[in-house]
């Protein structure tokens, strides 16, 4: 494994995980404009793009399903030339743009067990973020998938919640499923929408430090409904300023 830093985000649905993980790689090529950073968007909701202004035209699933059809279709060629095309094909399917390179991986798995293509791509996931300093994984609600389907290894856990005990409870539940299954080296937790003090009090995460509390941003809600890109945000608004925050505090800044 490379000295990559790769950075996954993790929360129930709706706390604003994508926004904050386009905010990251915002912070990040901001900060790091020699670095190689890389975004993949391992949700099947496929928001993470328009939240970073990218068009995706093919996604690493597409890959694998042409893959798999041509096996289906009676093409005998071995694991490892199945492997060299994927790795070939995983390129194409890459956006490169200014600061950063983008990738979806698109759609869950589909029925029919394709376990040898799926570990295949998992590691060409994995050599493709090798080429890059900074990998940033927004993942879908849990964190199983990122294991199944992206990587094992993440250097920094960050798991996002709202004010809520339901989202409370998803990320401790998600930390305890990381702790058997994701090697990880640092966790923290981002609370969105933080809009009264009074409550941090009530937050229990089990122990995990609280990296930033991000007050509702009413920018942000404004570049939601227009689908504008995260980059054009105003670097004041909390949700900058909440992520900036955060990355200093687990180190990634």
């Amino acid at each position: 494994m490379s000295n990559s830093t790769i950075i996954a985000t993790a929360g129930k649905g709706g706390v604003g995980k994508t926004s904050i993980s386009a905010t990251i790689v915002r912070c990040l090529a901001e900060k790091y404009p020699d670095k190689k950073i890389l975004a993949i968007d391992a949700d099947p909701a496929v928001g993470l793009s328009t939240a970073l202004g990218i068009d995706v035209k093919i996604t690493i699933d597409d890959i694998r399903k042409e893959i798999i059809s041509s096996v289906d279709e009676g093409d005998t060629r071995g694991a490892i030339e199945l492997l060299n095309e994927a790795k070939y094909r995983i390129f194409d399917a890459l956006v490169e743009t200014n600061g950063f390179s983008f990738i979806a991986v698109g759609r869950p798995e589909t029925a029919g067990c394709y376990c040898k293509i799926n570990s295949y791509l998992k590691e060409v996931i994995s050599i493709l973020s090798n080429e890059f300093d900074y990998v940033v994984i927004d993942g879908e609600a849990g964190i199983e998938q990122i294991n199944r389907r992206v990587m094992e290894k993440v250097t920094h856990l960050l798991l996002i919640t709202d004010p809520s005990k339901k989202g409370c409870r998803v990320i401790s539940t998600i930390k305890s499923v990381a702790d058997e299954l994701v090697m990880y080296e640092k966790i923290g937790v981002i609370v969105n929408r933080m809009n009264d003090e009074s409550l941090k009090e009530y937050i229990n995460i089990d122990g995990m430090e609280v990296l930033s509390y991000i007050p509702d941003d009413k920018n942000l809600c404004m570049f939601d409904i227009q689908g504008e890109n995260i980059f054009n945000l105003p670097s004041n608004s909390n949700v900058v300023i909440g992520v900036k925050n955060a990355l200093e505090k687990i180190e990634v800044l």
